[in-house]
């Protein structure tokens, strides 16, 4: 079976038991490794693998292809993008806003983000709208590592970041504007909608969904198995940050969405598509 995910702690960690042959009876993986944004434009192009992660943001354009896989994916709380500035961070986190950290300074300046199909970009634009008069100027696309470095050398004015970037930022000198995860959680009361895992539907989805939640199931009951594995994949992190990565993203949504799960993703869709964001969508091919 065909399968592409990112090399991310979370991913690795959560396939380690299938692609390693632990899951009786779960066919033998063929895994593509490739960033989020490389995986939506494989599901978006009608000829991706069996198997992908991908944004939640861009499910709206697989919908009729692919069926979302109630497990395996990133949603939760606490876990969401920041918006990141250069400037001075002595009032951050004190609850008021310096010129570096208020959400006006965005009118009409550039933002880096790492996809204009991600869950991270539609928060950002859900939250701008509410938040920044005017809007915000242009928004520049670049690989989430560069986003950071682009904003400490002031070639950006903000940037949208994700990842471990939740535990880096401070090293680059950046200062936190907003925590779009705890916004959207103040607005909604909902978790937060990241990465899903989406299967063909022409596929025995039911057996797909089973093989995803037995991997994770095995992941927790022995986390050390996956060790090598994750790191290997980690991108020269640290162990304390993939740790704190696997720890953050791989919780009980991964295992089960819920209804809170099925009901973060319908709000996040369905706010997208007011705002022009996103396709309308047909909730009932959620399930």
């Amino acid at each position: 079976m065909k399968i592409a995910f990112s090399p991310c702690p979370n991913d690795t960690f959560v396939f380690h038991a299938w692609a390693h042959g632990c899951i009786p009876g779960a066919p033998e993986l063929d895994i593509t490794y490739a960033d989020i944004d490389v995986t939506n434009g494989l599901a978006a192009s009608g000829k991706g693998p069996d198997v992908l992660k991908i944004s939640y943001a861009a499910l709206p354009w697989v919908l009729d292809e692919y069926a979302l896989i109630p497990c395996g994916g990133a949603l939760g709380r606490g876990c969401g993008p920041l918006v990141l500035t250069a400037g001075d961070k002595s009032a951050a986190g004190s609850g008021s806003d310096t010129a570096a950290t208020a959400p006006s300074m965005l009118s009409g300046r550039r933002v880096a983000v790492p996809s204009e199909r991600s869950t991270a970009y539609l928060l950002f634009r859900l939250w701008a709208a509410q938040a920044v008069p005017g809007g915000v100027g242009e928004i520049v696309v670049m690989p989430f590592d560069q986003i950071m470095p682009a904003v400490r050398d002031g070639q950006v004015d903000a940037g949208l970041v994700i990842h471990e970037a939740r535990f880096t930022y401070p090293a680059y000198g950046l200062t936190l504007m907003r925590d779009l995860g705890s916004w959207w959680e103040d607005d909604t009361g909902l978790p937060i909608p990241l990465g899903a895992i989406i299967a063909r539907r022409s596929l025995d989805l039911a057996a797909i969904a089973n093989w995803t939640r037995q991997s994770v199931q095995y992941a927790w009951a022995h986390p050390e198995a996956s060790r090598e594995y994750v790191m290997s994949h980690a991108q020269e992190m640290s162990p304390e940050v993939t740790d704190a990565h696997i720890n953050l993203y791989v919780n009980r949504y991964t295992e089960s969405l819920g209804e809170d799960g099925y009901a973060a993703v319908t709000a996040l869709l369905s706010r997208a598509a007011r705002e022009g964001l996103v396709p309308e969508i047909d909730p009932s091919l959620l399930r």
